[in-house]
């Protein structure tokens, strides 16, 4: 078998655009792949189309020789746009093994660890930024079955804040902890906003409310700052969906400061996302994969997840975006009673693209979600500077 095309599909999205891929092979046999980035669809749509050249004539099987020379023969660093290239054609590769040898790709990864994965909300607090709104909207979220979600309460934050936004921020926090009850996990979203001791000082203010985690609370690319958040937070820190190499993340391992490891497999591909997670393990850690893609981002984790022994938590948008959105796959994974079950009879992904649909919602440029303006959450196009 050898792959003989890569196509490439984006679909117009309102707060981000979505990219996905389909290889095709001489045998007839396709898979499908995404490869999106916010604000970077076509750069990573002809990112893939420079990139396929290492993969036409190839054995869709040998993901690990794809993964490796799609990254090393390059040469030069394209980060998360070149990491997601890579994603969106090996995700496909998978797709393809497992239709091929009747598998669910999470056995073709190790095989299932987990019945059933727990998931978290996000994308669910669309609206005023309130802690009225927050707290009505948390209780909407538990009256579907959720037992965790996720929320940024900091608007468009950045690096430090004033005494009346830092207040606001800690109210959004208590409404919500409020709203939900003793029991729920509350994850807060930082979205690499703020400098060190920023990110401290809400930490100490949010502990009270015993957050599960405060999530990349210091931007990435300085792991020494996250590294000195986590030893002096007292509420546990999550980081990771920035990083797109393996060497990221054994900078970040190393010094035993975070311990929850949100590595975004759009970022790496299947083959070292299954790697980190194994390094995640030798650490002591868990993996709570970042998941705030597109709807075949969300089944490609709940498959990662199913084979990783040391998961933690699922997260999900799918059940917040607009009602079109479970169209774009054939089969879009679905949460009930707050968990994801995939079955053992789906081989591949266990689903395709709905090419129909996909062609009702074409690419709009003003589609990303820019978290650093006023009104971000209610996730409409953006247009002008």
């Amino acid at each position: 078998m050898k792959i003989t095309g890569v196509q490439t599909y984006i679909v117009g999205n309102s707060w981000k655009n979505w990219v996905f891929t389909r290889v095709d092979t001489d045998e007839g046999v396709h898979g499908i792949g995404e490869a999106t980035v916010n604000g970077f669809a076509r750069s990573t749509e002809a990112a893939i189309h420079e990139m396929k050249r290492f993969v036409i004539g190839q054995d869709p099987f040998d993901v690990e020789n794809h993964s490796l020379r799609l990254a090393r023969d390059f040469y030069s660093d394209g980060g998360m746009i070149q990491g997601a290239a890579l994603a969106g054609i090996e995700y496909a590769c998978w797709d393809i093994m497992g239709k091929v040898t009747g598998q669910p790709v999470y056995k073709l990864l190790g095989g299932r660890c987990h019945e059933r994965l727990r998931v978290y909300a996000n994308g669910w607090y669309r609206g005023p930024r309130e802690p009225k709104s927050f707290y009505e909207k948390a209780q909407a979220v538990m009256a579907k079955g959720y037992t965790a979600l996720k929320f940024d309460p900091f608007g468009a934050a950045w690096r430090a804040v004033d005494r009346q936004d830092f207040s606001l921020a800690i109210e959004i926090i208590a409404a919500v902890r409020e709203a939900v009850g003793p029991n729920v996990d509350v994850l807060v979203e930082g979205h690499n906003r703020f400098s060190v001791h920023t990110a401290l000082q809400f930490a100490e203010a949010m502990a009270p409310y015993q957050p599960t985690w405060f999530e990349t609370p210091v931007p990435p690319q300085r792991i020494s700052s996250m590294v000195e958040v986590a030893r002096r937070s007292p509420v546990p820190i999550a980081c990771g969906e920035d990083y797109f190499s393996r060497e990221q993340f054994a900078e970040l391992l190393k010094h035993d400061a975070v311990h929850i490891i949100q590595l975004e497999p759009q970022n790496l591909g299947m083959t070292a996302s299954k790697q980190i997670c194994g390094m995640v393990h030798a650490h002591n850690g868990v993996t709570a994969p970042h998941s705030a893609q597109g709807p075949l981002c969300s089944l490609a984790c709940a498959h990662l997840n199913t084979a990783t022994p040391n998961f933690f938590i699922h997260e999900i948008f799918d059940d917040f975006n607009d009602d079109w959105s479970n169209r774009i796959l054939t089969n879009p994974v679905r949460v009930q009673d707050g968990y994801i079950t995939l079955p053992d009879d789906q081989p591949g992904w266990g689903t395709d693209l709905n090419y129909e649909e996909i062609a009702k919602h074409p690419y709009n440029p003003d589609n990303f979600l820019p978290l650093f303006r006023q009104g971000w959450e209610l996730r409409r196009p953006v247009t002008g500077a």
